[in-house]
């Protein structure tokens, strides 16, 4: 859906901005999106291979578009990700082009481990149905927190920062990727949206102090900031794992209504996208056109 002309008085700047905010002519309004919550155990073999049955089962079950959760082929750790790193391609990301080939869908391929250069990053690989690798996003924002007697977490003792945006197109929608602790940060979510993003999926793992508090808050806040989708697959929760996962993976729609949640355990959870519904919300409350740009910006420093 899509106006065919903006609202009358607006300047040519912000009228070109109101048209990349709506879904392109031609795009499929729907589709159905699917989030994995993988039970991660040591073994990464034994992840990858539950992951791309999870896969196929999703894609059985109509899933246009696959997310899986971070470090979804290794426990959560800084002291397991050397251990457990590869270089892209690799191992892990061979398994995703395959399985993404053979299934004809969109995925996201959660996060792993990278090392390149002899630094390691927490990084996302998205892959199109033809197995070509079309979004590669390495998370942006470090997990350095300290809340007292609760957690102590410090993922810049072991990771390197990543320093680009990561967008890919889909005959559906444009869609942005940050990695957990990257959906904190208001002004990743307001560039993608500029940049035409309807839908923000964030693998993620918050965990028990950070999950309860913050996790659903977060992500409706993103949505109805930027009147986008946004969904994070987490890893199902492991009471005996080092670092617990909250779970709960989730989508939001532009409204900032939960549309659709996991409980705890592995699963997957499948939403319909209806970027019709993002559309209206877009006509109702238009912020997109009234911003003061006179005012204030967030603007991108880099490509």
């Amino acid at each position: 859906m899509r106006l065919a002309l903006p609202p009358v008085g607006l300047s040519a700047e912000v009228a070109l901005a109101w048209g990349e905010m709506l879904p392109a002519r031609g795009a499929m309004a729907n589709f159905r999106l699917a989030l994995i919550q993988l039970h991660v155990s040591a073994v990464k073999s034994d992840n990858l291979n539950k992951a791309c049955g999870l896969i196929r089962k999703a894609t059985a079950q109509g899933a246009k578009v696959v997310a899986l959760p971070e470090c979804f082929n290794s426990p959560y750790g800084t002291k397991y990700f050397a251990e457990y790193a590869e270089k892209i391609p690799g191992e892990s990301t061979q398994k995703l082009s395959e399985v993404a080939k053979e299934c004809g869908i969109y995925l996201i391929g959660g996060s792993i481990p990278e090392e390149d250069a002899g630094k390691l990053y927490n990084t996302c690989t998205v892959f199109g149905p033809d197995g070509a690798m079309l979004a590669k996003h390495r998370k942006i924002h470090l997990f350095d927190i300290n809340v007292p007697g609760k957690i102590r977490f410090q993922e810049s003792e072991t990771l390197s920062p990543g320093d680009s945006f990561s967008m890919f197109d889909t005959p559906y929608c444009k869609v942005g990727l940050g990695i957990c602790y990257d959906i904190r940060f208001a002004e990743l979510a307001q560039i993608y949206t500029q940049k035409g993003c309807q839908l923000l999926v964030y693998p993620g793992a918050f965990n028990m102090t950070t999950g309860p508090a913050h996790w659903e808050l977060l992500q409706r806040g993103r949505a109805v900031d930027n009147q986008v989708y946004v969904a994070t697959a987490s890893p199902a929760r492991d009471e005996k794992a080092s670092y617990v996962a909250w779970g709960h993976s989730t989508v939001v729609n532009p409204w900032g209504e939960v549309i659709a949640k996991a409980g705890t355990e592995e699963t997957i959870i499948y939403t319909d996208i209806d970027l019709k519904k993002l559309a209206e919300v877009r006509q109702q409350i238009s912020i997109h056109t009234q911003k003061r740009s006179d005012l204030y910006s967030v603007e991108a420093k880099r490509e």
